[in-house]
């Protein structure tokens, strides 16, 4: 979602600089800084800008130089003659003995000063519109390099959490035993004598309830599914979060269902590699 893009040229006879920079955002946030003679063309702009960037906290800055000159300062100098001659009679009849730059007074007084905005040709325009064009291309470059990079550091991610549900799986066998003699060890202790078919029975409706085969089936579906989403063209920043939400979901399930010290070991390392997803995935467009 990040990105930057930067472009120079020519516009009629001036040299005009287009930057167009993104950070993070869940939605558009665009700010445009352009010169006044763009300013009707900024509707064109704000378009064309959020059609490349989508979302993000973003910025257009068109800059270059004899902009400031675009301005034209004008004194209306009838007005100007006639609020001197009122303010000479208004001195003459109150205080004529008063000194006072009178001048300095009608300068400040309304409508006395207009400023007139040079507007664009459309040939300049043309040009400038180019040169955004040509910015928000290199801006796009960027950001699919570093969604290039970003891809390849969530696949690692994800496929270290295969890793170590695989590795989960090689623990399992030996559950059912580790349970059976943390129980009897139990039993020990309060020195209770107990009819032993019973307590076959009752250690296997608690494994049932301690089974987590659809946990692991879901969450390696999660992980092939955040891989084919990941491949395809379209922004999928906010589905791939989704997709992180669901497989959080299944580890949590898989340690607090596993009741097993070991297991849980390997399913924080797993918390772990999601989180690295998590913070990662809020650069995906």
């Amino acid at each position: 979602m990040t990105g930057f893009g930067r472009a120079e040229g020519i516009a009629n006879d001036r040299n005009v600089t287009v930057e167009v920079r993104s950070l993070n955002g869940k939605q558009l946030d665009l700010f445009l800084k352009v010169p006044g003679a763009y300013k009707e063309h900024e509707v064109q702009l704000r378009q064309m800008a959020g059609d490349v960037i989508v979302r993000g906290k973003s910025e257009v800055c068109i800059s270059g130089d004899r902009f400031l000159s675009n301005k034209r300062i004008s004194f209306d100098t009838e007005l100007v003659r006639a609020y001197y001659e009122e303010l000479k009679a208004i001195r003459k009849s109150v205080a004529p003995e008063a000194h006072t730059d009178l001048l300095a007074h009608v300068l400040r007084m309304p409508d006395v000063v207009t400023t007139a905005t040079e507007t664009a040709s459309e040939e300049e325009i043309s040009n400038t519109l180019d040169l955004v064009r040509n910015a928000l291309a290199g801006f796009d470059a960027f950001r699919k390099s570093e969604g290039q990079r970003l891809q390849e550091v969530l696949a690692a991610h994800v496929d270290r959490i295969g890793e170590l549900l695989a590795e989960s799986e090689t623990l399992d066998p030996g559950r059912a035993e580790r349970t059976r003699e943390k129980l009897r060890s139990k039993l020990a202790e309060l020195e209770t004598k107990v009819d032993q078919d019973r307590f076959e029975q009752e250690l296997v409706f608690y494994l049932e309830k301690m089974d987590v085969t659809e946990e692991k089936v879901r969450l390696r579906s999660h992980c092939t599914y955040f891989h084919e989403t990941m491949a395809q063209e379209d922004p999928q920043g906010r589905k791939l979060g989704f997709i992180a939400q669901e497989m959080g979901r299944e580890i949590n399930t898989l340690g607090s269902k596993a009741n097993d010290a070991v297991i849980q070991q390997v399913v924080v390392r797993m918390k772990d590699e999601l989180e690295k997803i998590k913070e990662q995935v809020l650069n995906v467009l």
